[in-house]
C-alpha cells in the first residue's frame, strides 16, 4: 500500500470515516478513485450516498482534497511492471521515465471513459466527422479551430461558397447538414467536393475535407478533389481468418504488382498477385500505399488523405474485394499506416488545414521533419488523437484490414526523431529526447487496435532497439506485437558491398541475427522494399549484376558469378527465416530474385514505369533459373508452416566455425547447418544436438529442383551418437557440401 494512503486510513481524528469506508467494503483502490473525483459536486455526490454526518463529512472532503493534491505528484505505475524488470533488470533504475508514460496514458484512458464514452467509442468518430450520410441529408462535421468561416463547395452547388456555410461548436468543429431534395442526397454519389476556409489572415483557401473517403485528381490540374462517396452495399463473403502463429509476410505495392509498364489495380492483384502469394506459403500480405498519397513517387509515405484509400488503385469495393478473397485463402491482411508524419500539400493535404501552422500538427520547426519535407503531428491534441485513431478503427471495421504495420516509429518516439544518433545504452532510450506524447499515442493505437480486433496484429518499424515496445501495456511497454529487425538487411548489404566471401564472420552474422530483445516479438529479413528502390540494389542483384541479364537461361553456361548467387540467395533468406525472429518477411519480386532495383516515373527517368512494376513473366519461364529461387522459397515456407520454427523459441547456436565457414544452430526440433564456405566441402563433418534419434534432409538448398548440384540425397538417415559436441550432450557425422544449407528433422 502506498504510503499516503496508510497515514489516512490510520489518522485518529478520522476514525468514524475509517469506520464508514470498513461497513461499506471501501478499500484503497476506491479511496484512490475518490480522490480522482474531479470536481467538488462530484465529491458531493459520494459524501450524499455515504451518509455521513456533518463532522464526518467535513472530513472527508478536506482528506479527498489532501488525496487529491497527492496524487497529483504520485504516478500510477503499470500494474504488471515486475513482470518487464524481471525479464530486463537493467530497466530498474529507469522506471520513474516508464511510470510517467503509463500514468500518462492510464489518465487519459480515464478522460476518455469519462466523457467520451471510452477508448472504442472515441475511435470510432469516422461515423460521424467528415460526410456521412443522416436522416434527411448529408452531414459535414470538421475540425478547423482557427478557421473564421467554412463553407462546404462541389459540384453540387457549382463551387459556390455561399450557399452551404457551417457553424462552429465550442470545440472547433465546423457543422453542416445538406437537406435531401425531393427525398434524395444533394451531392451526388461520386461528385467532387471541398471546403472553402476563410483564414485568420483574412483569405479563402480551398481544401479537402480532411476526413473525406476517397480523394482523385481534379480534372483541370493535378491537386486532389475530395469525393463524396455514399455507403457502399458491398457483401462480405469470408470470415476473418485466425492469427497466424507467426506471421509470414508479403510486403506488396499494389501499383507495381503487373508485368504490364502502367499502374495496377486492386483487381489486377486480386486475381493474379494473391494467388501466387498463397502458393508461395506466406500466411500474411502487408499492403503499402493504401492511404491516399498524392505524389506517386513517395512509395505512399507522403499521405494526403488518411481516410481515403488510393483511387489510383480503383475503387473501395475493389480493395475490399482484395481483401475478402485473401480471407478466403486464409491470409491475414495488414496496413502499412503511416501516422510518424504527413505530406506538406495545403491544396489536397492536412498542412495549413485551417489557415494556420499547426491545427493537425506542431507549429514552428517541432512541426517539421527535414529530412522528409513533411508536417509532424501533435500527439498531444485531443482532437488529433481523435483523427488519428479513428483512422485505424476506421481501416479495422469498415475494410477489415487485420491489422497494422506502424511506418517511422523512431522518428515518432524521439523528438530528434533518431537523425545521427548512436543509441549505446539504456540512458539514450530514458532521457529528454523522448516524444513521450508520441510514445502514449502508440500506446493508445495499440490498446485500441486489440479492444477492437483481439486477434489483430500490429508492428513496429523502429531501428533504435526502444526496450519495452513490444511488451504488454500493463508491464510498462508500448503494445506492439512485433517489431521490425531492421539491422539484418543493413548487414547483409553490408557484406555483400565491402566483404569478400572469405572474408565473411560467422560470429557477426550470427550476433546481427540473434542480437533482439528476449520476450519482445521481432520480423526478420533479407531485404524489403528499402533495398529495391533506386539508389540501392536487391540481393539477387548484389550477387549476380549485369550476369542476370545474360546467363539465367537454363540453355546458357552456369557461370560461377551465376552458381554463386543462386546458393548465397537462398543461404541468407534460410538462415535469415530460421534465424533472426519471431516472423519473417519478404518483398513482392524478390522471392525469386527479381532483377534491378525500383524506380517510380519522375522527372529524373522521363515519366517511365520500365522499372515500376514486377516482371512476373520471369518466373514464370521455365526456360530462366528464376524459377528455381522462387522454389525454394515455396519450399522454405512449407517447412516452417510445417515445423513452426518461427514461433519456437530461439534457437540454440552450437557452432560458429570461422575457418570451416560453418552455423549450426537447432530450433523447433530441427537442425540447421550452413556451409558458406566458397569451395571446401566437409565428408563425415560432425555437429553437436540436443535430441537422440535418426535425422533426414527436410530442406536442401542444394536440391536439383531449386537449382543446386544434388549433392545431398534426402532418403539417407543419419544417426545420433552419444558423443558431447560443441556442447550438446550428442552429435552425428553429416556430409556439409560448400554454399549449401541442410535442414535436418528427426523421424519418428
Amino acid at each position: 500500500a502506498d504510503d499516503w494512503v496508510g497515514k489516512f486510513l490510520k489518522d485518529a481524528d478520522l476514525a468514524d470515516l475509517r469506520a464508514s469506508f470498513d461497513a461499506l467494503g471501501f478499500n484503497e483502490s476506491t479511496l484512490k478513485a475518490l480522490a480522482r473525483l474531479d470536481t467538488p459536486g462530484e465529491c458531493q455526490e459520494v459524501v450524499s450516498a455515504l451518509k455521513l454526518n456533518l463532522p464526518a463529512r467535513i472530513r472527508f472532503l478536506s482528506g479527498v482534497k489532501k488525496l487529491k493534491a497527492e496524487l497529483e505528484n504520485t504516478l500510477i505505475e503499470p500494474p504488471d511492471f515486475h513482470a518487464l524488470v524481471s525479464a530486463d533488470p537493467y530497466l530498474t533504475p529507469y522506471s520513474r521515465s516508464i511510470f510517467q508514460r503509463y500514468d500518462k496514458y492510464t489518465r487519459i484512458m480515464e478522460q476518455l471513459d469519462k466523457h467520451e464514452g471510452g477508448l472504442v467509442a472515441f475511435a470510432a468518430a469516422y461515423k460521424t466527422r467528415g460526410l456521412n450520410r443522416v436522416d434527411g441529408g448529408i452531414q459535414l462535421r470538421e475540425w478547423a479551430p482557427a478557421a473564421q468561416a467554412v463553407s462546404l463547395i462541389g459540384e453540387f452547388n457549382r463551387w459556390n461558397r455561399d450557399t452551404h456555410r457551417a457553424t462552429k461548436n465550442q470545440f472547433g468543429v465546423w457543422e453542416l447538414i445538406v437537406p435531401d431534395i425531393d427525398g434524395k442526397p444533394a451531392i451526388p454519389a461520386f461528385s467532387r467536393v471541398r471546403l472553402a476556409l476563410h483564414t485568420e489572415k483574412g483569405e479563402w483557401v480551398d481544401r479537402v475535407p480532411a476526413w473525406i473517403r476517397r480523394a482523385e485528381p481534379s480534372p483541370i490540374n493535378p491537386v486532389y478533389d475530395g469525393i463524396y462517396v455514399p455507403p457502399s452495399d458491398f457483401q462480405w463473403r469470408h470470415p476473418f481468418p485466425p492469427r497466424p502463429a507467426a506471421p509470414r509476410i508479403y510486403e506488396a505495392h499494389i501499383g507495381i504488382a503487373s508485368a504490364e509498364p502502367r499502374v495496377a489495380t486492386y483487381n489486377n492483384f486480386t486475381d493474379a498477385v494473391l494467388p501466387r502469394i498463397h502458393a508461395l506459403g506466406y500466411n500474411t500480405i502487408q499492403l503499402m500505399a493504401i492511404m491516399e498519397h498524392a505524389y506517386y513517387g513517395s512509395f505512399g509515405y507522403q499521405v494526403t488523405s488518411f481516410f481515403a484509400a488510393s483511387s489510383r488503385f480503383g475503387t473501395l469495393d475493389d480493395l475490399k474485394r482484395l481483401i475478402d478473397t485473401a480471407h478466403g485463402l486464409g491470409i491475414v491482411v495488414l496496413l502499412d499506416v503511416v501516422h510518424s508524419h504527413a505530406s506538406k500539400n495545403t491544396l489536397d493535404g492536412l498542412n495549413e488545414y485551417d489557415g494556420s501552422d499547426a491545427c493537425y500538427f506542431h507549429g514552428g520547426g517541432r512541426g517539421r521533419h527535414d529530412q522528409w519535407d513533411s508536417r509532424l503531428f501533435n500527439y498531444s491534441d485531443w482532437e488529433v488523437l481523435r483523427f488519428l485513431l479513428s483512422n485505424l478503427t476506421y481501416f479495422l471495421e469498415e475494410l477489415h484490414f487485420d491489422g497494422f504495420r506502424f511506418d517511422g516509429v523512431t522518428s515518432m518516439l524521439y523528438l530528434h526523431h533518431g537523425l545521427g544518433r548512436v543509441f549505446g545504452g539504456y540512458g539514450d532510450y530514458f532521457d529528454d529526447s523522448v516524444d513521450v506524447d508520441a510514445c502514449v499515442y502508440m500506446m493508445l493505437a495499440n490498446a485500441l487496435v486489440h479492444r477492437v480486433r483481439a486477434a489483430a496484429v500490429t508492428i513496429a518499424e523502429e531501428v533504435s532497439g526502444f526496450p519495452a515496445l513490444c511488451r504488454p501495456i500493463e508491464e510498462g511497454g508500448v503494445g506492439f506485437d512485433y517489431r521490425l529487425a531492421m539491422a539484418v538487411p543493413d548487414m547483409w548489404i553490408k557484406i555483400l558491398k565491402e566483404l569478400p566471401d572469405e572474408a565473411w564472420n560467422m560470429g557477426s552474422i550470427v550476433w546481427t541475427l540473434t542480437n533482439r530483445r528476449h520476450g519482445e516479438g521481432t520480423i526478420a529479413y533479407a531485404e524489403s522494399h528499402d533495398q529495391a528502390l533506386v539508389g540501392d540494389k536487391t540481393i539477387a542483384f548484389w550477387l549476380m549484376d549485369k550476369e542476370m541479364y545474360t546467363h539465367m537461361s537454363v540453355l546458357s553456361e552456369r557461370t560461377p558469378v551465376i552458381d554463386r548467387g543462386l546458393a548465397l540467395h537462398k543461404m541468407i533468406r534460410l538462415i535469415s527465416h530460421a534465424l533472426g525472429g519471431e516472423g519473417y518477411l519478404n518483398f513482392i519480386g524478390n522471392e525469386f530474385g527479381h532483377p534491378e532495383w525500383l524506380d517510380f516515373p519522375r522527372v529524373g527517368n522521363g515519366e517511365s514505369y520500365l522499372y515500376c512494376r514486377r516482371q512476373w513473366n520471369l518466373v514464370d519461364d521455365a526456360l530462366l533459373r528464376y524459377k528455381f529461387l522462387n522454389a525454394f522459397d515455396v519450399l522454405m515456407n512449407h517447412a516452417e508452416q510445417k515445423f513452426q520454427w518461427l514461433s519456437a523459441p530461439q534457437a540454440y547456436i552450437s557452432c560458429k566455425h570461422e575457418a570451416d565457414k560453418v552455423i549450426v544452430f537447432e530450433r523447433a526440433g530441427l537442425v540447421f547447418a550452413f556451409n558458406f564456405h566458397t569451395h571446401q566441402s566437409y565428408a563425415d563433418y560432425r555437429i553437436g544436438l540436443a535430441a537422440a534419434g535418426r535425422y533426414r534432409v527436410v530442406l536442401d538448398t542444394d536440391s536439383e529442383a531449386v537449382g543446386g548440384h544434388a549433392r545431398l540425397a534426402h532418403d539417407v538417415d543419419f544417426f545420433t551418437q552419444e558423443t558431447a559436441w560443441h556442447e550438446r550432450p550428442r552429435s552425428m557425422l553429416i556430409y556439409l557440401p560448400c554454399r549449401t544449407a541442410v535442414v535436418f528433422a528427426k523421424q519418428e
